[in-house]
């Protein structure tokens, strides 16, 4: 049975085939899109059921465990998201030899921003 192949005519014939690292990445872009679909309608949605709460109802339902734990999750999956995204315009669109320092500017960046907010959501939610 012919399987089809996974390689070039010419990468077979000098046994070289991808990187290996597009396929990761690629996946890694898709399955943090899908977590963020359900997450960003739950939080848009509770937003829009909270504009007319004051603010201790607000804090109230920060504190709660489940809309602590989605938070969480939210700000993991977007800025994991947004780092893929970032890195992938960085690597297209410059050329030069600060591609590498801009691409760990961007991850460090992202990372930064998502452990503020991960403290912040923890910090609502642990206040006593």
């Amino acid at each position: 049975m012919n399987r089809p192949r996974m390689r070039s005519p010419f990468g077979s014939a000098i046994w070289l085939g991808s990187a290996k690292t597009g396929v990761e990445h690629w996946w890694a872009e898709r399955v943090s899109a899908v977590a963020l679909v359900p997450l960003t309608i739950w939080f848009l949605a509770a937003i829009i059921f909270h504009t007319r709460s004051d603010h201790a109802g607000f804090v109230a339902w920060l504190r709660e465990f489940p809309t602590t734990i989605l938070i969480i999750l939210l700000l993991i999956a977007l800025f994991h998201h947004a780092a893929l995204g970032l890195q992938v315009i960085v690597e297209d669109y410059v050329h030069s030899d600060l591609k590498f320092a801009v691409i760990v500017g961007v991850r460090l960046t992202c990372f930064a921003a998502a452990v503020a907010g991960i403290l912040a959501a923890l910090q609502i939610a642990l206040a006593s």
